[in-house]
């Protein structure tokens, strides 16, 4: 059994969590994740990584 004022108390904490609901968590904003390597050195390393391999291919055909 509940007093009239826990009553009132849960009407006053459900009416509140009522209004909270479908409400969008306020998120801190995500900076935009930037690659510590500029495109020079992705460039180099994309090279070192399959210019081994197209080199194989052209010493195969030619």
């Amino acid at each position: 059994a509940q007093t009239p004022q826990q009553r009132k108390a849960n009407a006053k904490f459900a009416k509140v969590e009522e209004e909270k609901r479908g409400k969008p968590v306020q998120l801190k904003k995500r900076e935009k994740q930037k690659s510590p390597y500029g495109p020079a050195v992705l460039a180099l390393m994309a090279f070192v990584v399959c210019g081994g391999v197209i080199f194989e291919i052209l010493r195969i055909w030619f």
